[in-house]
């Protein structure tokens, strides 16, 4: 935009309006700029100043026209339609956008060379260091995964470092930016922040060095008694009611208010916070804590939901707080529940009571820890079963608030995955060990420090084994989904793999379920140099994600052989139907199970506290008006209809089978 000078009719009518600078040579306009809405306005250092035409509605209806009154103004660009005014101190080193609101703060400052928040270094999961995450605007949950935990690569971290460094500088400035349609009102010092596009901070106390991503897509709010110091907050997030942040990064969509507390801390997309407590932890996608009592510390979480007085602690005495632990994606902790770091908890695994024995149950997903009498309990499997893993599985997806079209997570919310089938098959490896080690007739079982029931135990192997054969017919399925078959040779050529990709071990970084070998490629490529930008980095996690069922189904046809005792090369139509037959029964078995916990959910001993005042009947109806009655629930409905769907399509198949 090119500007003019004053002329010496608008400079004299700035001074009539009580207006000061220091060299109104220093001071240039748009060309339409009138001096009507300019008064008590100091002006220090290079200033430029857009029209003011345009009037902003307020809530309840006021009207203030676009303008400049009791502000000082150093080294500051003023888009146009701008309304600036009651700056208790000074504005410096800004450019503000157009259509942005700015009224009553008390300072807005650069103050020399800012980085804006990139380059902070997070010391997560060990907040006395070791394990620092360098945060920027780019800065996806699996990057900052590979930053903490791969330590054993010290060439890899130098250079994923190097990178991050070269982005912050790129973007340091002494000269902030404010976007255009912001609003920013009642707050206190902002010192070194960058605020993005349609941002709105209203009543925040203090905010210094740091990035508000938003944008027009997903704009971010900031609210009352909010206090940020060195941080990052991605678009789509609202940070508000007391909240306080120290060395923190906020990804895409995420809610934290209540007086939430944390530092050393990085929250993911879609994470939610209120009233608790976070120190050092990796908040992985839809990490949830609600509840005052609740401190998280030290531990890598994802999918995950805290229970009210949850707890962990990580302290060594003698050298300080140095031990650290993982949830697992999907795991819960119960009201009270604690652990004692280290520890590590299996995917999709429920935490109940107080647990000091350093468990590591990674290879026995969907289970329940509990404890008695100091002892930790473990029950496998049975998580597969329950409404609650179902409901959380379908929720997740639903409650993805992310707005804009850029993302910085890629998410698999797959319950079944390659990553979490070879955690089952290496469940069974362990739990079928364990009863030829100690006999079939044995009360108890040790496994590490936890102790296993021989019931329990049994149902864990039919758990895992139900699963498995879930996960590879549905595999099977969608793989000769759609195609008439004249001969075996067809179905075996179908059946073969489009890709070498997807062999061996798969991983969960951070929400991305993908095969190790391509997070190896990647992490080759950032060592080499090849692999030198963050856009780059997240491109490739992008195609990994892009290529999730491809590189899946080569890892299902793997285990077919191992699996069910079937050559792929030498499969028939009477194999597939085997195969199919074993997947109905699978899915209608864990739906039915599904099914008969939600029941218990409409028990008479659930009704109990309702109907208040009345009789047995007045107790049911009063539970039917507020939860509704079992057979019209809406999950139950889904889940019977599932039933009813799932054996249509392996009927279906099935017939083609029997074509060929």
């Amino acid at each position: 935009m090119e500007y003019r000078k004053l002329t010496p009719q608008e400079t004299a009518r700035l001074e009539s309006q009580s207006c000061r600078a220091d060299d109104w040579e220093q001071v240039t306009v748009a060309p339409a700029f009138s001096t009507e809405y300019v008064h008590h306005t100091r002006f220090s250092g290079t200033v430029r100043l857009g029209v003011f035409e345009q009037e902003f509605t307020l809530p309840g209806g006021l009207k203030k026209h676009a303008g400049l009154r009791h502000v000082t103004l150093h080294n500051v660009t003023v888009g146009d339609n701008c309304c600036i005014e009651h700056i208790q101190n000074y504005i410096a080193n800004y450019d503000i956008g157009h259509d942005t609101f700015i009224e009553n703060v008390d300072c807005i400052l650069v103050d020399g060379v800012s980085r804006f928040g990139n380059g902070v270094e997070v010391s997560v999961l060990n907040e006395t260091g070791g394990r620092e995450v360098l945060i920027s605007d780019k800065l996806s949950a699996h990057q900052a995964y590979i930053m903490a935990l791969y330590r054993h690569r010290p060439e890899l971290i130098a250079r994923m470092r190097a990178i991050t460094g070269y982005y912050a500088d790129k973007h340091a400035s002494s000269t902030g930016t404010i976007g255009h349609h912001v609003t920013l009102r009642n707050a206190g010092t902002v010192r070194n922040v960058r605020v993005g596009d349609c941002c709105h901070i209203c009543g925040a106390g203090r905010l210094t060095n740091g990035s508000i991503n938003s944008n027009e897509e997903a704009p971010a709010r900031i609210g009352h008694g909010v206090i940020c110091d060195d941080f990052i907050i991605s678009s789509g997030s609202v940070v508000d009611e007391g909240t306080m942040l120290t060395r923190c990064f906020v990804g895409q969509a995420c809610e934290l208010r209540h007086n939430y507390s944390a530092s050393d801390s990085l929250f993911f997309c879609n994470c939610h916070g209120e009233n608790g407590e976070a120190c050092a932890i990796f908040a992985g996608p839809f990490t949830v804590t609600h509840h005052k009592s609740t401190l998280l510390i030290a531990g890598m979480f994802s999918f995950m939901n805290a229970g009210s007085g949850s707890n962990q602690s990580n302290h060594m005495y003698k050298l300080g707080p140095i031990h650290q632990g993982t949830l697992e994606r999907g795991a819960k902790t119960t009201s009270d529940s604690y652990i004692l770091w280290p520890s590590r908890v299996g995917a999709f695994s429920l935490v109940m009571g107080r647990h000091v024995n350093h468990s590591d149950t990674s290879n026995l997903p969907f289970s329940y820890l509990i404890e008695q009498n100091n002892t930790t309990y473990l029950v496998p499997g049975v998580n597969l079963r329950s409404v609650g893993t179902i409901r959380d599985a379908q929720k997740w997806p639903k409650r993805d608030n992310r707005t804009d079209s850029h993302k910085l997570d890629f998410i698999n919310y797959n319950l079944l995955s390659p990553y979490t089938v070879q955690k089952m098959f290496k469940g069974l490896e362990i739990l079928q060990n364990l009863r030829h080690a100690s006999g079939e007739l044995s009360d108890i079982y040790s496994f590490h420090s936890a102790k296993i029931r021989n019931s329990a135990l049994v149902k864990g192997i039919h758990f895992y084994e139900t699963a498995i054969h879930k996960f590879l017919g549905n595999s099977v399925i969608k793989r000769l989904e759609g195609i008439d078959f004249h001969s075996d040779e067809e179905i075996r050529a179908r059946l073969l793999p489009d890709t070498a990709t997807g062999s061996g071990e798969w991983v969960d970084i951070s929400g991305l379920i993908a095969p190790k070998s391509e997070i190896d490629a990647l992490i080759a490529g950032i060592e080499t140099g090849e692999v030198n930008r963050l856009k780059t980095m997240n491109a490739a996690f992008e195609k990994m994600h892009a290529n999730y069922y491809t590189y899946e189904w080569t890892w299902a046809y793997e285990k077919l052989e191992p699996f069910y005792g079937i050559r792929p090369d030498s499969l028939t139509a009477a194999d597939i139907i085997l195969i199919v037959e074993k997947w109905k029964e699978a899915v209608t078995g864990l739906d039915r199970m599904v099914y008969e916990d939600a029941k218990k959910e409409f028990s008479m001993a659930s009704m109990t506290g309702f109907g208040a005042d009345g009789s047995r009947l007045e107790k049911f109806l009063d539970f039917e008006q507020v939860r509704g009655a079992f057979e019209s629930n809406p999950f139950v409905m889904a889940v019977t209809e599932h039933i009813k769907a799932k054996t249509a399509l392996g009927d279906e198949l099935i017939e083609r089978m029997k074509k060929v």
